[in-house]
């Protein structure tokens, strides 16, 4: 049966209900299924979803993910990134954390069920007060839905000081063999005072059918702790998702982010970051590579609540056969910021005729004492720069090529994970020989 036939997200939700006996869950889970009732999935009229029609997706005959499934070990090895021996490795299938397939090697980090956490008095205070703060800035029925079923998701802490060396891997696998998923992934992240995290996330789809990612996940930073965050997205041309990143800085702190966009089909991802106290300090980089009938959205959103923050981000694009880039870039400047520096910039290259890319970069400054800008740019490769290589007796291909990965290098080399880099190089090498020959 189709998502979008109410009654059967009611009949499932109500089933959850009865199910999940935490108190905690079950009111955030009503408080979102009330919102999800009254908003709906998202039109082209919703000013943030105008560019990307997500309730096409709502149409086809989805099953909402309860239970995990089995997956091959084969198609397990193959997912797993460079160097996964040496990095913790935590693993949901089709949306449900899988501890036995999850591998936590940095002996200070505390991976738990998010059902164990609350009813851990370690922790269970701690998961109260932060998890769902998202919703206070995504209101819309996609982020609601992934929030009313809230079921088999993680809570990840970084205790005080714990300097976390080895990578975190988060994959995030769909097994669409018998029949089209709707996996919802939901996770809790938190990361102590003087402490220190890398997180990569990771999608993969097997089999023919179709499968659509909505996934929540919520990061807290504490004071002077360090965040790194990735995103990979290179999965099948069947594979949706719609992925929020919500991180706060509660103290003065560092998060540097990258989201690198390669294959796959209607794509969207938010990615916001909330800087709650003074001093705090954010970069945000992205790549979305698109070829065929990719459909890629970057929403980003960095809201300057405390003086004397600095941001700086920077997402490009290169778009060829039918493909389309959304970038929607906020800044929010409240009136006690002052002192705020940020900076956006969005920058876009269309090999195709048939590409495109719309492009909204905003401010919304209500303090005087700052520093802003934003800016973006559409256009097509320099024939200037073209010439000069092949006047140097460089062939057609190779010279556009050359020049499409200098102009990706600006996000690629912001990859401070060595392996991940020249992973994510390789793809993209691969794909542009192949793309310009």
């Amino acid at each position: 049966m189709a998502i979008s036939e109410s009654a059967y997200i009611q009949e499932k939700f109500s089933a959850l209900q009865t199910q999940q006996a935490d108190a905690v869950l079950n009111e955030i889970r009503l408080k979102a299924f009330e919102n999800f009732q009254v908003n709906g999935i998202p039109s082209y009229k919703n000013e943030e979803w105008r560019y990307t029609p997500v309730s096409q997706l709502f149409k086809k005959p989805f099953e909402l993910s309860e239970n995990t499934v089995s997956i091959e070990q084969q198609f397990l090895q193959q997912t797993r990134l460079p160097n996964s021996n040496e990095a913790n490795e935590l693993i949901f299938v089709n949306g449900v954390y899988d501890a036995s397939l999850s591998n936590i090697r940095s002996k200070e980090l505390v991976v738990l069920p998010l059902e164990k956490a609350l009813s851990d008095s370690t922790y269970a205070e701690l998961v109260k007060a932060h998890l769902g703060k998202s919703s206070l800035y995504i209101k819309d029925g996609v982020h609601a839905l992934n929030t009313s079923f809230i079921n088999g998701g993680v809570f990840v802490y970084v205790p005080k000081n714990a300097q976390i060396d080895l990578p975190f891997y988060v994959y995030h696998l769909c097994n669409t063999q018998k029949n089209p998923v709707l996996a919802q992934p939901r996770s809790l992240v938190y990361i102590s005072e003087s402490a220190s995290l890398k997180i990569v996330e990771h999608y993969a789809t097997i089999g023919n059918t179709d499968s659509f990612i909505n996934e929540v996940m919520e990061v807290v930073v504490a004071e002077n702790a360090q965040f790194e965050y990735y995103k990979l997205q290179a999965d099948v041309a069947n594979a949706n998702q719609v992925n929020t990143t919500h991180i706060r800085q509660i103290g003065k702190s560092f998060v540097h982010t990258v989201v690198a966009t390669l294959t796959g089909g209607m794509l969207r991802n938010n990615t916001n970051i909330i800087m709650e106290k003074a001093g705090n300090e954010a970069h945000m980089y992205g790549l979305y590579l698109l070829n065929g009938s990719t459909h890629a959205d970057n929403h980003t959103l960095v809201d300057n609540r405390e003086p004397n923050c600095f941001s700086n981000e920077l997402y490009k694009g290169i778009l060829d056969g039918s493909s389309t880039g959304v970038f929607s870039g906020k800044i929010y400047v409240r009136p006690q910021a002052q002192k705020t520096n940020a900076y956006q910039s969005n920058k876009n290259i269309l090999l195709s005729d048939n590409a495109s890319v719309n492009t909204k970069p905003q401010l919304e400054i209500f303090a005087d004492d700052v520093k802003c800008s934003h800016g973006c740019t559409v256009g097509r490769l320099d024939e200037e720069a073209l010439f000069y290589l092949r006047s140097r007796g460089i062939d057609a291909a190779q010279a556009k090529a050359m020049l499409l990965l200098a102009f990706a290098n600006d996000v690629i080399d912001k990859i401070n994970i060595e392996s991940l880099r020249e992973h994510i190089e390789d793809i993209i090498v691969n794909r542009l020989a192949v793309q310009t020959s």
